[in-house]
């Protein structure tokens, strides 16, 4: 159960100490014994607490610190439709002060937009005019969606976020941008995937340090017992050792709970983000003229970018956050662009230090943008925010084939007097393509050399089909495919084979296609509640295993925080996606096929398929978000074993 705060108000408080680590590593000074900290902690709710309590949790978590005379925390509250205690007031913005006297109301007011720079601007303003310190902090407490979507989305306006453009603004009123002597010790996101290179570079003219996760984090968040534990016992730390602490501390509560999988968090030294930035507007410049010289490059680039590490889902299950580890990237396109070099050591220098779970082996720290999906609403929102004018205009090109608004100069510079043609999908024909067979039985489908210069991934869906009812299911993606780039020839490897949940087959979307590991999501219905499930599937081991559930992208482009555990008990209903097969216009919808009720023994595998009839697509997507779909192949499924594979007819 969660405490309430007017019961620990009334508690007495113990001290909670942690250890954050050799300090040379990461700091520049030992800090000055005396010196004061203080904490400004933008504490938007949103359903987080409404549904969940977390923004509570992690008050109490707060409270079992106690605090020296020497460091403050000032919160703002707000943004909630409910507070799950007896001290935060739903209907008011609030400003509290957490220091050695305990937790004390300052003010409050009525509710205001948090996801508004005037409602930020108000509170910087009124905590470092009333609250100075020699080190000060500033964290943000909420959803967070990426470069474009930004953090701070208000449950009471329509789920609104503060965007980079109104952080810079509203920090820019109270501490004039100031890359060489910039006013703050760190800034903190304890949000879904804000440790971007854009957000970075919005923030080296304001603070020092930026601790972030490139990730979605799970519910429990940063463990605030930990970090202010060691601030506490520690006030003369500068902010690399805090920001340590916070990583640390982060990991060790999410490997206490079980969501360590998938997270990440890192510290970034901000007054060493330039030459990061310099690489990476080169590595975009190479790019470019790469893309210019050959529109090819788009695809080479492409499948690249499928193979990185990427963060907040990028599937159609799950939306698509558009965020790519940087370093990954380079390292994926270093034999394409020589600059990747450059960026991959420049990220080394500028990120001090980094925690991630084992399926996020490959975080360097940073992410960029990537248009996995090719919307022009999400690549307008980068085009405003985003850092990279060279990818901007790259990006631009990718997606529409022209020179955006102001380009012409900017390539004259690059000596680059036009861009030619490049090919989608639309243009090839290949929707509809022939699948051929070959005498064992092995699907294949034959585009030629082209194909290595349109497409930017491939792969199959997979079909039962039921004449007698009219009827089709859709179990999902796969790319078990054997790729002849080089002559434009793609062979099925299908097994016989599918994922299955305690042996029942299920619906499932590739969602990275890795070295080591693929991971996969699994729509389900979780307690009556629609969740992703998400599963990975380890190539050493051949093994399985269930990682959590998450909810994906709100449409606002707010990622949930919440990766949620199974639970002993937790109804899980099996959804496939269903339509008419003699129906060509008839979409696919949600269908309920089972219910599983999880147990201690309850695990993720392959299950061979049932009998009956299946058909396989071999679907084809290239950069700017254009989907391709062959012919079908049909093949009966007898004990597990593939028979009778023959090219589909109705």
């Amino acid at each position: 159960m969660k405490k309430l705060l007017s019961c620990l108000l009334a508690m007495a408080m113990a001290l909670s100490l942690v250890s954050c680590g050799g300090s040379e590593d990461v700091s520049d000074s030992a800090g000055t014994e005396g010196e004061s900290w203080a904490v400004y902690w933008y504490l938007c709710g949103s359903d987080l607490e409404s549904n969940g309590g977390f923004a509570t949790t992690d008050l109490s978590e707060m409270m079992e610190v106690e605090l020296p005379e020497n460091v403050n925390v000032v919160i703002e509250t707000g943004g909630a439709s409910v507070w799950q205690n007896d001290e935060v007031d739903p209907s008011k913005l609030q400003r509290w002060l957490y220091n050695s006297e305990g937790l004390q109301l300052l003010e409050e007011s009525e509710t205001a937009n948090m996801g508004d720079a005037q409602t930020l601007y108000e509170f910087l303003d009124f905590a470092s005019t009333n609250y100075p310190a020699d080190r000060v902090a500033v964290t943000f407490w909420n959803h967070g969606g990426g470069s474009v979507s930004g953090a701070a989305f208000d449950e009471l306006h329509g789920l609104d976020s503060l965007d980079l453009a109104e952080m810079y603004q509203a920090f820019d009123a109270v501490w004039p941008a100031d890359k060489d002597d910039p006013a703050l010790e760190l800034i903190g996101f304890d949000t879904c995937l804000m440790a971007t290179v854009d957000v970075a570079a919005v923030f080296q003219n304001f603070a020092k340090y930026l601790v972030a996760s490139e990730e979605v984090e799970p519910a429990n968040g940063w463990l605030y017992s930990s970090w202010l534990g060691a601030l506490a016992e520690d006030p003369a730390m500068d902010g690399a050792r805090l920001g340590r602490a916070i990583c640390d501390s982060y990991y060790e509560g999410c490997e206490a709970v079980g969501t360590q999988d998938q997270t990440t968090l890192s510290l970034t030294d901000l007054r060493k983000l330039t030459p990061l930035l310099d690489a990476y507007e080169t590595f975009g410049q190479e790019a470019l003229a790469a893309a210019a010289e050959d529109p090819a490059f788009f695809a080479e680039l492409g499948r690249a970018a499928a193979q990185s590490e990427n963060y907040g889902g990028n599937t159609r299950e799950q939306g698509f956050t558009n965020m790519v580890d940087m370093g990954h990237l380079a390292r994926q396109t270093a034999w394409l662009l020589p600059s990747a070099q450059s960026v991959s050591d420049a990220l080394a220098d500028c990120v001090l230090y980094k925690v991630g779970g084992p399926y996020r082996a490959e975080a360097t720290g940073l992410s960029c943008y990537y248009s996995y999906n090719g919307d022009m609403d999400d690549l307008n929102g980068y085009l405003t925010v985003g850092e990279g004018l060279a990818f901007k205009y790259l990006y631009a090109y990718e997606l529409t084939g022209e020179v955006a608004e102001g380009g012409e100069d900017y390539l004259a510079e690059l000596d680059i007097q036009e861009l030619p043609e490049r090919m989608t999908l639309p243009e090839t024909g290949w929707d509809g393509a022939p699948i051929h067979v070959t005498d064992d039985g092995i699907s294949y489908l034959e585009l030629g050399p082209e194909a290595n210069s349109v497409l930017a991934g491939i792969g199959f869906s997979l079909f039962y089909v039921d004449k007698e009812t009219d009827q089709m299911l859709l179990l999902g993606t796969d790319n078990d495919m054997n790729a002849d780039w080089d002559n434009g020839v793609f062979y099925d490897n299908f097994r016989g084979v599918w994922g299955a949940l305690d042996g029942n087959l299920v619906y499932m979307e590739l969602s990275f296609d890795g070295e080591d590991y693929n991971l996969y999501s699994v729509p389900i219905l979780l307690n009556g509640e629609a969740y992703n499930l998400q599963v990975a599937y380890e190539f050493d081991t051949e093994e399985w295993s269930i990682l959590g559930a998450t909810q994906g992208l709100d449409p606002s482009g707010m990622a949930s925080k919440e990766r949620r555990l199974l639970k002993e008990g937790d109804v899980i209903s099996i959804i496939w996606k269903i339509a008419s097969l003699s129906d060509d216009d008839e979409d696919f919808e949600m269908y309920t096929v089972d219910e599983v009720t999880v147990t201690a023994d309850t695990a993720f595998g392959e299950a061979p398929l049932f009998d009956g009839t299946y058909s396989m697509v071999i679907e084809m997507r290239d950069v700017a978000g254009n989907y391709a779909y062959s012919d079908a192949v049909s093949f009966e499924c007898v004990d597990g074993q593939v028979t009778s594979t023959t090219i589909y007819e109705d």
